[in-house]
């Protein structure tokens, strides 16, 4: 660095330490007023504990989906499709016989046993 350089920095940084001496305030009445703003804008609180429950599974279209998701979950573990295997079965020891038609879902994860 030359000269000149170290002293454009000091002016600048003197110019720096000025500014942070005297911070800018903000008028009360603005603060007031952002203040009121805010307030205004923050949600409120339902009064029934199934409101929350309500707003947090995110309405009806949320509900849906869970409903949906439940279904098929039940469906899937009541009756399983051919080329699945039956984990429950495997649970409770029956013998479990595969179709030699199903398809092979091994490589997409859905083989429960190594080997």
């Amino acid at each position: 660095m030359t000269k000149s350089e170290h002293d454009d920095d000091r002016a600048l940084e003197a110019l720096f330490a000025r500014a942070r001496s005297h911070p800018p305030e903000m008028p009360e009445h603005l603060l007031a007023r952002v203040l009121d703003d805010a307030r205004q804008l923050q949600p409120t609180r339902a009064g029934s504990l199934f409101g929350g429950w309500w707003r947090m599974l995110g309405g009806l279209p949320g509900l849906g989906g869970l409903v949906t998701a439940t279904c098929v979950g039940f469906w899937l573990g009541v009756a399983p499709p051919d080329g699945m295997p039956d984990l429950a079965d495997q649970i409770l020891g029956q013998q479990v016989v595969m179709d030699e038609t199903a398809p092979d879902l091994s490589g997409f994860g859905w083989d429960s046993e190594e080997g």
